[in-house]
């Protein structure tokens, strides 16, 4: 068997040196027409074989198991991986440009790959690079090899186990003292709510929006989002960032703003989503480390404050007009979204109305048009009462062709959370019907706490509650913070027609003893819940099931997405 492995690595070695897969100065292998076409073919068989058996690949000692961070091998046995793992995994700043050009910075380093094109500029030196960015399924994959040093990292493959292995070489050094998203084109137009109680759609919008750019440049409507969600609410009730991801989760937008302008109090019906919302992370406690990484690999986090001013001719004794700098130590609730942008650690404190205990200032984007602040920006302290303590970023935007169909029964998404003794794992399900010729390749549910563990099950045929004991694995993994998560499935699941399947969740979250996300009639916003749209089912073994809707007067938050076949 030694031998055997010998043997392999020798060829592998010999076909990579043939066909200039390594770059060693003293070693040259003269090529015929003949021993290259056999090289390549070689190259090509050893390639299929790995990806068949599927790449296992290691971050820092850690398995990816999420199939959304799979990773394979090109043609040329180059290691390619998701920009998504590049951002999640590898905590690097990711930028796609409508020309194709994908930008990489981390620390100090900015790695430039672009789409038609095999050259990799790393901080300005200009290199050929073995393959180029590939795009399957509309994901953008990047071979890591050539810039993974740039990026702070080592690779190394293992064609034995069919693993790759990405290990950090140093420790790196904390994010930047300041940044300022403005300066990157990440951030959309200020816009003005005007006399309405929006503020928390503009929000949210504006934090969507700086997702996409630089590569999209789209500008959503407020007035779709204020008016055409599942809420008990007009433009000026106002609103919070929960509404916001229900509206969002459920496809009822985003839609574009010059299909459903704002100001004029009313709003165009029919009107389809332009984008899915895939992922939402919720971040509270003022954990300003997780809101500046947000900041820089995400885009704006949407968060809240007390404001005593109305508008930008408003006035307040919290409010530095000339340092466009808000600072609030009293004890009053929130009542103000706003999105930060960016932050300055030495911003003075002396440039406060009142000194805060010490220096550092968000960069935040308000709603009140250009005229106020700086272009309608303005700095909050850190040491603000309520800034942080709430806070969302939209993380993941599909497209809206990113899959068929949509399966739910929780319009209104988390109005609350339930539980068992105590407990911090619990078991729900929802059933849905499917039509003819689907496939499941995704579900979608909260993690109602941080660092929660999921699996996630399929039942195919579904016709009673004992079904439910003959569930399939599908995926597995944990989500590091609380929020709105899609889990893609390992494989796509075919489902019989016109028949009724369920998708089950296993969770396990160390800090919360009410691990299921419920939607339910909890006050004068949620008066239009509906019990008899779902079916679902809540345990705490996964044995024994009680329903959701005739039992605990909910529905159970966990969506379905399908693919239909020609």
């Amino acid at each position: 068997m030694k031998k055997f492995l010998i043997a392999v690595a020798v060829a592998i070695l010999s076909v990579l040196l043939y066909l200039g897969f390594f770059r060693h100065p003293d070693v040259s292998v003269e090529k015929t027409d003949g021993s290259e076409a056999a090289a390549e073919a070689m190259m090509k068989e050893i390639v299929t074989s790995a990806n068949e058996k599927g790449v296992t690949l290691y971050i820092n000692d850690n398995k990816i198991t999420e199939a959304e961070y799979q990773a394979y091998f090109s043609d040329r046995l180059q290691l390619m991986i998701p920009i998504a793992a590049f951002t999640d995994k590898l905590d690097c700043l990711v930028n796609v440009y409508e020309n194709g050009t994908i930008t990489l910075a981390k620390g100090d380093s900015l790695v430039k790959v672009y789409g038609d094109s095999d050259v990799v500029n790393i901080n300005g030196n200009a290199i050929q690079a073995i393959d180029k960015p590939e795009k399957k399924d509309d994901i953008i994959y990047v071979p890591v090899n050539e810039i993974c040093e740039a990026l702070n990292y080592s690779c190394n493959i293992n064609l034995e186990t069919n693993a790759a292995v990405l290990k950090k070489i140093a420790e790196e050094e904390k994010l930047p003292a300041a940044y300022d998203m403005r300066e990157h084109d990440r951030v959309s137009l200020v816009r003005d709510q005007g006399i309405y109680g929006t503020c928390w759609a503009f929000a949210s919008l504006a934090a969507l929006e700086s997702t996409i750019r630089p590569a999209e440049n789209l500008v959503f409507s407020v007035d779709h989002m204020a008016m055409n969600n599942s809420f008990n609410v007009s433009p000026f009730d106002g609103g919070e960032y929960y509404m916001s991801i229900a509206y969002l989760a459920a496809w009822q937008g985003p839609v574009l703003e010059e299909d459903d302008p704002y100001g004029d109090n009313q709003t165009v019906n029919g009107l389809s989503a332009v984008k899915h919302l895939e992922e939402a992370i919720i971040l509270k406690d003022k954990n300003y480390e997780a809101i500046k990484s947000s900041v820089y690999k995400y885009g704006g986090v949407e968060t809240v404050i007390y404001c005593d001013m109305k508008n930008a001719t408003s006035s307040s004794y919290y409010y530095n007009r000339n340092r466009s700098s808000y600072y609030y130590d009293g004890d009053q609730t929130p009542n103000h979204d706003v999105v930060i942008v960016g932050w300055d650690d030495n911003y003075p404190k002396e440039y406060f109305n009142t000194e805060p205990a010490g220096d550092g200032a968000f960069i935040c984007k308000n709603s009140w048009g250009q005229d106020f602040g700086d272009e309608g920006f303005f700095y909050i302290s850190y040491y603000d009462t309520n800034i942080g303590m709430n806070s969302v970023v939209y993380t993941k935007l599909g497209n809206s062709d990113n899959y068929d169909k949509i399966y739910q029964s929780d319009l209104m998404g988390e109005v609350g959370t339930m539980g068992f003794d105590d407990r911090p794992e619990a078991y729900f399900a929802n059933v849905y019907t499917a039509g003819k010729n689907e496939t499941l390749k995704a579900v979608s549910f909260y993690a109602t706490g941080p660092k929660m563990t999921y699996d996630v099950y399929v039942v195919t045929d579904f016709t009673d509650v004992s079904d439910l004991q003959q569930r399939t694995k599908v995926a597995s993994g944990e989500m590091q913070y609380e929020g709105y998560y899609t889990i893609n499935l390992n494989e796509a699941v075919p489902l019989p027609d016109d028949r009724k399947f369920a998708v089950v969740v296993h969770v396990n979250t160390q800090d919360s003893t009410m691990p299921i996300a419920i939607e339910y009639n909890n006050d004068e916003k949620t008066a239009n819940f509906d019990i008899t749209d779902g079916e679902g089912y809540i345990s705490l073994y996964g044995t024994k099931w009680s329903s959701a809707e005739q039992e605990n007067d909910c529905n159970v938050c966990l969506k379905a997405f399908t693919d239909v076949g020609d």
